[in-house]
């Protein structure tokens, strides 16, 4: 997607056989200016000009009869010329050596001389190019945000009046949102990369036809963004209208809808729609085979087998992943995926020995590929440690989300999951009783999930819950009252006044009141909740 918006920029940017065009500015698209004067300045004033003139030569009485004064405006025009003519050599020096700039560095340098020659409208473009490079490059992704959003401003400030090719201003706007979207995601900030990558389909939306499959693809991708944020509620329209897209575009047997398939099953397992999920994804699996897509298929078959598990269908999963065990290499990441799948059903199945081995088996091959895919292995340890708390052995799950934080740390793209390992972290340690190792586990966590998803985000309140709940454990009230409050506020905003965890952060409020000895407070918390008990119920909780 990257290497198709440098190719369009490349395209806008340099014509063959003419000079590079500005940056932004509306002249860059007009076809009709046939040199660098005419693109980087207006060219209708540098016309008049020369039409008095040649009005002047062509004109010998009026010459004679006064030639003095007109000598020398000839003179002054002629150096306004000279003047002008110099500038616009520099400006396409200027362009010529950005052009020709090949790593983000040499781009950074010619980038900060043309700021001195180049107004802010001219100089969109290049901040995107700029942007794009810096993105490319993985090292600064602060630096890569500033440029691709300096880009967006130029183009919202611009618009497109007055513009002779709408299309290539909405594929440049497309490819600085899409740029965003990019560097916003490798920081970690996924939710605000949401709001640009629907912005991105509202522009294909506007550029292309309603059944191309670019315009599926483009849904598709919006939808498995949502998903990645466990927002599947937003991503279930997207998913449809891919799925809809496709179907009419290529078929019900094309590769792309048996995609869309699979996508939805695991939408509808995280809307705990579980016989829809598996009935999507038996669908996708037909596709594939067909196809003979053997490594999608196999990610199926091990979805389908979850999907099973779900249902209550512990045996029909255990015989569906048998059979995709046969089917794996010994130390592939896949084998170790069968393996956690196979343990969820033995673990459901109450056969905790079994389920143990399998989950050893997953972790050695998960061992040797730490180094390779960081993220996919983050994930399976995850997944493991939840097996282990279901099975009640808690340190084991602590140490392996300990060792998932080791891997996510290095990681600025995954610092949503990091937030979500760490709250587990703090959580599973104050359940243990160490109150104390707990609360920077916490603290971590709030901090990453605000810069993930917002400070009034769900998940950050139920962190601040358990933040106030260990402050109240080492008998710090304030401090747990302080916490409970914050956590309340999020609630409200987030699920609801009345919502369960509302109210119980209300409660929890009111308890660390009454532990300070504040009972008029305390009373006024517990009053929201159970008029003309509430007295009573702050005595008890004190007593």
């Amino acid at each position: 997607m990257r290497r198709a918006s440098i190719s369009l920029l490349s395209h806008l940017t340099r014509q063959k056989n003419k000079a590079p065009t500005p940056f932004l500015s509306r002249n860059y698209i007009s076809d009709t200016a046939p040199s660098s004067s005419s693109l980087l300045h207006s060219s209708s004033n540098h016309l008049k000009h020369c039409t008095k003139t040649n009005g002047l030569i062509l004109k010998p009485r009026q010459f004679q009869a006064n030639p003095s004064p007109n000598i020398d405006a000839l003179v002054e025009k002629n150096a306004q010329i000279s003047s002008r003519q110099r500038k616009i050599k520099e400006k396409y020096e200027l362009e010529e050596a950005f052009e020709s700039a090949e790593t983000a560095e040499e781009m950074l340098q010619a980038f900060k001389e043309m700021e001195a020659s180049f107004d802010e409208k001219e100089l969109g473009l290049a901040s995107l190019k700029i942007g794009l490079k810096l993105d490319q490059e993985g090292e600064d992704p602060e630096k890569a945000l500033s440029f691709a959003t300096r880009a967006l401003k130029v183009i919202d400030k611009d618009g497109e009046e007055g513009s002779n090719n709408v299309g290539d201003m909405k594929s440049v706007l497309h490819a600085v949102q899409l740029e965003l979207a990019n560097v916003k995601t490798a920081m970690g900030r996924r939710e605000e990369a949401l709001e640009n990558l629907r912005k991105c389909l509202e522009i294909k939306e506007m550029m292309l036809e309603k059944d191309s499959k670019e315009l599926g693809l483009a849904n598709r991708k919006l939808a498995e963004a949502y998903v990645a944020v466990l927002n599947f509620k937003e991503a279930l329209p997207f998913g449809l209208k891919a799925l809809d897209i496709h179907r009419s575009g290529l078929g019900n047997n094309s590769v792309e809808v048996a995609r869309d398939r699979r996508l939805l099953g695991v939408i509808y397992t995280g809307l705990e729609e579980h016989q829809k999920a598996l009935e999507q994804n038996e669908l996708s699996q037909k596709v594939l085979k067909n196809w003979g897509l053997s490594s999608d298929l196999l990610h199926a078959e091990i979805d389908a087998s979850n999907m099973q598990i779900a249902l209550g269908r512990y045996d029909e999963a255990i015989n569906t992943l048998k059979g995709v065990v046969q089917q794996t290499e010994k130390d592939s990441e896949t084998r170790a995926l069968v393996f956690i799948s196979m343990s969820k059903a033995l673990c459901n199945q109450e056969k905790f020995a079994d389920s143990k081995s399998s989950l050893e088996i997953a972790c050695r091959i998960l061992d040797k590929k730490e180094s390779v895919s960081p993220v996919e292995v983050a994930e399976a340890y995850s997944e493991i440690a939840m097996q282990y708390e279901t099975m009640n052995e808690l340190e084991t799950a602590i140490s392996l989300l300990k060792r998932t934080l080791s891997l996510l740390e290095k990681l600025p793209q995954e610092q949503h999951s990091e937030g979500s390992v760490s709250a587990r972290v703090g959580w599973l340690l104050l359940l243990t009783g160490k109150v104390t190792q707990a609360i920077p586990y916490l603290e971590n966590a709030a901090e990453r999930l605000k810069e993930s998803f917002g400070s009034k985000h769900f998940g950050v309140g139920y962190i601040y819950n358990n933040l106030g709940a260990a402050y109240l454990e080492l008998d710090r009230p304030q401090s747990a009252a302080q916490m409970f409050a914050v956590a309340k506020d999020i609630m409200d905003v987030a699920l609801g006044p009345q919502h369960v965890d509302s109210i119980e952060a209300c409660q929890n409020l009111s308890k660390a009141y009454g532990a300070m000895g504040s009972y008029a407070i305390a009373t006024e918390f517990q009053q929201q909740l159970m008029p003309g008990k509430a007295m009573d119920q702050v005595h008890e909780m004190n007593s």
